[in-house]
């Protein structure tokens, strides 16, 4: 009896070896189904502990990496302010892979190729845990949203 190996994706690579407690969750995608609250109820967790993760520029090298609730939108207004730029938006997908190293549906906010100033939804804060994806499109992890600050350098803000 062998027990399928899962395959390590760098989020999961970077929280071992921080030690940092998570849990892996897998789930299948029907029709290219990305959306995070669908994503919620194949997983079988509360839509409030379910999280996305967006990328977003303020030009040429500025980027910002902001995780919020899948059933919420990003307010770029608020978010350009709290990342100090004027105007913030959205990555455009074909440069998501190349920035990150991650593609859309499978973006982690751990891990990416590089550091980025990454908020998280102030509503993570209070609660026991969350889930994000763990790089790859049909797999979450679930960690202490006080892990995921300290593991992506984070801060909690009000994003939506």
């Amino acid at each position: 009896m062998s027990k399928q190996k899962i395959q390590k994706t760098n989020a999961v690579r970077l929280l071992d070896q921080q030690k940092i407690q998570y849990d892996l969750i897998e789930y299948t995608i029907e029709d290219n189904q990305l959306d995070g609250v669908t994503v919620a109820e194949k997983v079988g967790h509360p839509v409030t502990h379910v999280f996305k993760t967006l990328v977003t520029t303020a030009g040429k090298g500025k980027i910002f990496v902001f995780v919020i609730p899948v059933a919420e939108e990003l307010n770029l207004k608020a978010c350009a302010k709290i990342a100090g730029e004027k105007k913030i938006e959205m990555l455009h997908v074909k440069e998501l892979l190349a920035t990150t190293g991650y593609i859309r549906g499978g973006c982690s906010p751990v891990g990416m190729k590089k550091q980025y100033p990454t908020f998280i939804d102030e509503s993570a804060e209070s609660l026991e845990y969350i889930l994000v994806s763990a790089g790859k499109i049909g797999m979450q992890m679930k960690l202490k949203p006080k892990e995921l600050i300290q593991v992506t350098r984070g801060t909690f803000a009000k994003l939506t």
